[in-house]
């Protein structure tokens, strides 16, 4: 029995088809009928292919003589596939026909050929992945979308990026909750578990799935895609060992950044970071670089949370001390209320303040008090993405490190003479990094502040606690009032 193989991996206008090519092969078949077997949406990069197995098996029966195909890469594009087959072919007497090429398999001159043409092949696959491949990183580094489904609270949009047609991402209706999530896990004493826990309670459907659970939390934690980059992020990635493809002066604290490269399917993406790549990207960051790294080190310590402001009858728990002693506060259940009291009175015996207040009369006030902050912050800010104040001065000191590192190199093969010079030049480069460092170590300690776009009376539990931790430092009471200290 004869067969003709076809295979067609994806329709392309230029390509054959499927029955364009069993109607050449059957021109070389002499049998009337031959038995045809044929892979549709099948690469040729290995020989994974139902009727491809299902043709090999008869041959190894026995029940074919001849293989016809259109083309010797409808078989296979792999040289050491190909051997085996042609191993396979022999050992059992089945003659071999490519009707494009035209060569005779029973001859030593033919049978070199197959083996000219599948190098040939393999080398043509190659190069076109390493093409493949070149364009891809073109794109990562032109700042492009390079692919799949976007991180959660972005959607893809089409543009031009450098002459050239791109995908980029832009901000949906979830990119809120992104927010919000980083500052649970940086500013509060919330669990990557009790943020999943709260999303689904809210009934926000997860990604690819209807509930929220703690990997992927995790994973929107990890993405450099949300993180406005400067100068501090570039520090962070460049000590985990991995290949930055821009300068850290393009690191402004506006754009964020794109992770790729090939990697262990077995490794975590985000915890193995060496050897990856990281390019700018062309969309604005949504999260300030001091939040995102908050967040990196208490995934990376992953530490069991403290009990502490982890109250869940106030959501000023942790935060309420009292005036007199500065003790905390904890909270008490009488005649069906909630009240305030002071541990240093009831536990140490060191204070002299009773306290009755309700709870809900300190949260009025302290409600009252962080709205006024609130307001007057929200006249601070100015509708373009702020950037770190001192990204300047840091990024001058990231270059003067590389200055020093290339003259410190030069000193093994230096003379005497030369020696001097690059000693002298080391100090004055050094002093000119201290300077700098003053200048970055006296500038504001403490982290942008993300609005709300609603009074805070009227965010939830959770949101409270939240913002109140990033704002507040301590809340004192005593039995005329609670004053609200911040950051």
């Amino acid at each position: 029995m004869e067969a003709i193989y076809t295979r067609q991996s994806v329709f392309k206008k230029d390509s054959i088809s499927i029955d364009g090519q069993i109607d050449l092969c059957r021109r070389e078949c002499a049998d009337r009928n031959p038995a045809v077997f044929s892979d549709k949406g099948y690469s040729g990069k290995n020989t994974d292919r139902p009727d491809f197995q299902r043709m090999m098996a008869a041959v190894e029966r026995g029940e074919i003589s001849k293989i016809v195909v259109y083309r010797l890469d409808r078989i296979s594009r792999s040289i050491t596939d190909f051997g085996r087959i042609w191993e396979t072919l022999s050992a059992h007497k089945t003659d071999f026909v490519s009707v494009s090429e035209r060569f005779d398999t029973t001859t030593p001159v033919g049978r070199a050929m197959v083996y000219i043409i599948m190098v040939f092949a393999q080398l043509e696959r190659e190069t076109i992945a390493e093409r493949v491949k070149d364009n891809y990183y073109q794109r990562a580094k032109r700042g492009a979308f390079l692919g799949g489904p976007p991180p959660f609270g972005f959607r893809i949009q089409r543009t031009v990026i450098e002459g050239k047609a791109a995908s980029m991402l832009v901000p949906d209706k979830h990119i809120a909750l992104v927010k919000e999530i980083f500052r649970r896990y940086a500013y509060s004493e919330n669990s990557l578990g009790k943020i999943a826990s709260w999303l689904t309670a809210q009934g926000i459907p997860g990604i690819g799935r209807k509930t929220w659970d703690s990997v992927s939390i995790s994973r929107i934690l990890h993405n450099p895609s949300y993180v406005r980059a400067d100068a501090d992020i570039y520090y962070y990635y460049r000590g985990k060992g991995m290949i930055l493809y821009n300068d850290i002066s393009e690191y402004t604290g506006q754009k964020a950044l794109w992770l790729f490269g090939k990697r262990d399917r077995s490794a975590a993406k985000y915890t193995d970071l060496r050897d990856q790549l990281l390019a700018i990207a062309a969309h604005d960051g949504i999260v300030d670089s001091n939040t995102f790294l908050i967040c990196q080190h208490k995934l990376e310590e992953n530490r069991q949370i403290k009990n502490t402001g982890a109250g869940k009858y106030t959501w000023l728990s942790g935060l309420v001390k009292c005036a007199g002693c500065g003790y905390s506060l904890r909270v008490i259940h009488t005649h069906g209320y909630l009240y305030f009291s002071c541990s240093g009175r009831t536990n140490l015996h060191l204070c002299d303040i009773k306290h009755t207040e309700r709870i809900d009369d300190v949260e009025a006030q302290a409600t009252s008090q962080i709205q006024a902050e609130l307001d007057r912050l929200a006249t601070l800010h100015t509708p373009t993405i702020p950037t770190d104040a001192h990204n300047v001065e840091k990024i001058e000191v990231a270059k003067i490190d590389d200055q020093i590192s290339r003259l410190v190199d030069r000193m093994e093969e230096a003379s005497d003479v030369t020696m001097r010079y690059i000693n002298q030049r080391i100090a004055d480069l050094d002093d000119k990094r201290q300077k700098l460092l003053k200048i970055i170590d006296a500038g504001p300690k403490h982290p942008r502040v993300e609005l709300p776009d609603c009074l805070f009376a009227d965010l939830d539990f959770d949101a409270k606690k939240a913002l109140a931790h990033e704002l507040v430092t301590r809340v004192e009471v005593s039995p005329e009032r609670a004053t609200v200290f911040f950051k």
